[in-house]
């Protein structure tokens, strides 16, 4: 009995050692998974459509991790938390940012980590969360719909009913002028042959022009160094009385001045006794004139005879 009683105890014994072991080793395989990931926490401000649960996280085209869970954010439903769990040695700085983007055309979405000063701290080192959050910025996807929105509405206001009407009426009227322009063919026809022959005429008269322009100037290149000679004489022969001029200005300056001086002084009498004289003159003149036989003889005039006395 006592070598079977043994035998139990250390049957029971080993087998708790090796669950010990177990639980151990498992233990010793968290706690080193632990350290070698780090959770970090993204929120979205656009639709996730297509990213799921185990989805890849990429930095810089590298893969890093992966997305542990996607919720909706408690408080304002139009936002989308991830949850990540990113290789702890991944350099997620202050300035590392996250956005959607596509493996490829047909493929499944991803988050793409970007940026990463190396002079920065690291975002666990400084973030007083206890999951840190990776800042984001609008995706390929969300700038292609914004764009594609915009241009929706755009056309919206363009295909207007009144834009319609009046896109309509326009049409009408560019039929209309396509017509009136067919109608009259012949017209412009005849407009345009007008035109080209006054094309033609204005050419020969240009030519003319040209012609008779440079016959001018071939005539006033011939005759222009006799007028210069005439015009240089002139100038030597104008020179010249002015130099004569000046000379006898020089030589009778003494009687200029005395005359200046003297002569009109005794102008104004002279020109005052003229005056009394010609006043003198136009009497005499008047009564010659009125009664000539008693200015001339001294007495009255011989009266002449009337029968009717």
């Amino acid at each position: 009995m006592e070598t079977k009683a043994n035998y139990v105890l250390i049957g029971a014994f080993t087998i708790a050692v090796v669950t010990f072991g177990l639980l151990f080793a498992l233990w010793a395989a968290k706690y080193a998974s632990d350290r070698s990931w780090q959770d970090y926490a993204v929120v979205f401000n656009e639709p996730v459509t297509g990213m799921s649960e185990g989805s890849s996280v990429q930095y810089n085209g590298i893969a890093v991790g992966s997305v542990q869970s996607l919720q909706l954010a408690p408080d304002d439903p139009r936002q989308v938390i991830a949850h990540l769990r990113l290789d702890a040695r991944a350099p997620v700085r202050t300035d590392t940012r996250a956005r959607m983007s596509m493996t490829g055309l047909t493929g499944s979405p991803i988050i793409q980590l970007t940026g990463g000063s190396p002079e920065l701290p690291r975002l666990v080192d400084v973030s007083d969360r206890e999951i840190p959050i990776i800042l984001t910025e609008p995706s390929a996807l969300q700038n292609i719909s914004d764009t594609a929105n915009r241009l929706v509405e755009r056309l919206d206001q363009v295909l207007s009913e009144e834009n319609v009407a009046r896109i309509s009426q326009t049409l009408t009227h560019i039929e209309q002028a396509t017509g009136s322009i067919a109608a009259g063919r012949e017209d412009i026809r005849e407009l345009l042959a007008s035109a080209r022959a006054a094309s033609v005429q204005l050419e020969q008269t240009l030519a003319t022009t040209n012609q008779a322009v440079e016959t001018i100037d071939r005539e006033l290149v011939q005759e222009l160094p006799g007028m210069v000679d005439r015009l240089n004489n002139s100038l030597a022969q104008f020179d010249s009385a002015t130099g004569g001029a000046d000379a006898i200005l020089n030589e009778n300056r003494a009687a200029i001045h005395s005359f200046a001086n003297d002569g009109l002084s005794q102008l104004g009498p002279t020109l005052t006794e003229l005056r009394s004289l010609v006043r003198d003159l136009r009497r005499i003149s008047d009564r010659l004139n009125g009664n000539p036989t008693r200015f001339l003889l001294g007495g009255d005039a011989p009266k002449e005879f009337d029968p009717n006395e």
